[in-house]
């Protein structure tokens, strides 16, 4: 059965013709379409390309489904190497691309830390050799996550890291991230920050409110996010860097965020499917596969999350992607580990927001492609003539219950079990090879 599903053959070239579908483009949609793929490469589309005069081209009737750009995920954990009983660089890449997935960018927070360019080129090599989702790395910002001393960021920058973060941690030593800034401006790179004041947030593990109060569970209040946002915005007015906010889950951030494009500072952010889908209420029972970090927040603050993706405060949407084995999850609530998987949900749960919030499906899919490809300095993400076949094909009315143990992820922890959605990914083309396909 895995065999039909995934095409692990890196030497399969085909040519194919994808006809009767909707493309989704960067402003508009163009029904009842076709598109071609020659020699990796889209070579045309629209509504002229039909069934005539396609001799050397694999047809493929795609029955009114929608054709995307491949989606390009910024935050995803890949815990290989390290952690590989929880996941590797092979079942994260097939989780990947069952869910319309074809490039993600994997945190340095392995074991060891992605700190120097060697572990760089290995999981680079690695990825070649899965021969699936196309991974691409960020390093960390401070040698072993430690906050205190700067990586080698240049070093890295030209072994092929699109940017630097301490994943799940915030740098929270203001002169350490100030230097951080400063360094990656003098080559242009991008520091990504996790927003959190950890001084105040240490020891919390939900939100502070009502709920964790009900519960008897210390509370993280909101502003540690926008406090720590705030305080780097003052660093990028400084240095003029280029500065991106992960998974921002409040309205304060929003606002923030907000105020400092307005301003015209190089700021981006990104959220993820929980912050804008669930709230704190999701916890109750202590729910340990909805501890998050972030928190989820209250209902207020995932209304101001959508209203940040409408107006074009947040860039892009990712899936977090943060799997943890049985064992992390199935405890007491305070020692459960934080995170959800989130590579298989991201497509159905991000076209939620087209028929819920009325959210255009062009918009949406920018979020997830072209945006998060820009912010990272990719090329791709889009469908145009020329351009690198990255694509994939889902039917977005087709309904299905989020089950994580058909998840091809090695973890299951979800909080989206059992949840109906609208929205499945059937098919997905890297470079013009289909990899994917459960037509």
């Amino acid at each position: 059965m895995e065999k039909k599903i995934f095409n692990l053959d890196k030497k399969t070239e085909k040519n194919f013709a994808l006809l009767n579908a909707n493309i989704i483009l960067p402003n508009k949609e163009l029904k009842n379409s076709g598109l071609l793929i020659e020699n990796k490469t889209i070579k045309d589309f629209g509504d002229h390309v039909n069934a005539k005069k396609l001799n050397n081209f694999e047809i493929i009737d795609c029955k009114g489904l929608t054709i995307a750009p491949g989606i390009v995920d910024l935050r995803v954990q890949i815990r290989e190497p390290g952690q590989e009983h929880k996941e590797t660089i092979k079942s994260a890449s097939k989780s990947a691309v069952c869910g319309g997935i074809t490039s993600f960018i994997c945190l340095p927070n392995t074991n060891p830390v992605i700190d120097r360019p060697a572990l760089i080129n290995s999981i680079k090599r690695k990825a070649r050799e899965v021969a699936l989702a196309k991974i691409f790395c960020t390093g960390s910002i401070t040698r072993d996550l430690k906050g205190k001393e700067i990586s080698e960021l240049q070093l890295m920058h030209e072994s092929g890291a699109l940017g630097f973060t301490d994943a799940i941690k915030a740098v929270a030593d203001t002169r350490v991230m100030r230097r951080a800034l400063t360094y990656a401006k003098s080559f242009d790179g991008l520091i990504i920050q996790h927003p959190e004041e950890i001084s105040l947030s240490n020891e919390g593990v939900v939100n502070e409110g009502e709920i964790s109060t009900r519960l008897g569970l210390k509370g993280i209040p909101s502003y540690t996010e926008a406090m720590m946002i705030q305080r780097d915005l003052w660093l990028v007015r400084e240095t003029k860097s280029k500065y991106h906010a992960s998974h921002i889950s409040t309205s304060s951030a929003v606002q923030i965020i907000r105020q400092a494009k307005d301003e015209g500072l190089k700021v981006t952010c990104d959220t993820a499917p929980p912050y804008f889908v669930l709230n704190e209420l999701a916890i109750e029972n202590y729910r340990t596969f909805a501890k998050l970090s972030p928190p989820l927040r209250n209902e207020s603050d995932r209304l101001a999350i959508i209203e940040g993706l409408k107006d074009g405060t947040i860039d892009a949407i990712v899936s977090d992607h943060t799997p943890q084995d049985q064992d992390a999850k199935r405890l007491p609530f305070n020692q459960a580990e934080y995170g959800a998987v989130g590579l298989e949900t991201l497509l159905s749960l991000s076209l939620s927001l087209v028929k819920t919030y009325d959210l255009d499906i062009c918009k949406v899919i920018s979020l997830l492609t072209n945006n998060p490809a820009k912010i990272i300095g990719l090329r791709s993400g889009e469908i145009k003539k020329g351009a690198k076949a990255d694509i994939i094909v889902f039917d977005s009315e087709k309904p299905w219950k989020i089950n994580p143990e058909k998840f091809y992820s090695k973890s299951k922890n979800t909080p989206f079990d059992g949840m109906l959605v609208e929205g499945k990914n059937l098919m997905t083309f890297i470079d013009g090879r289909l990899v994917f396909d459960i037509r």
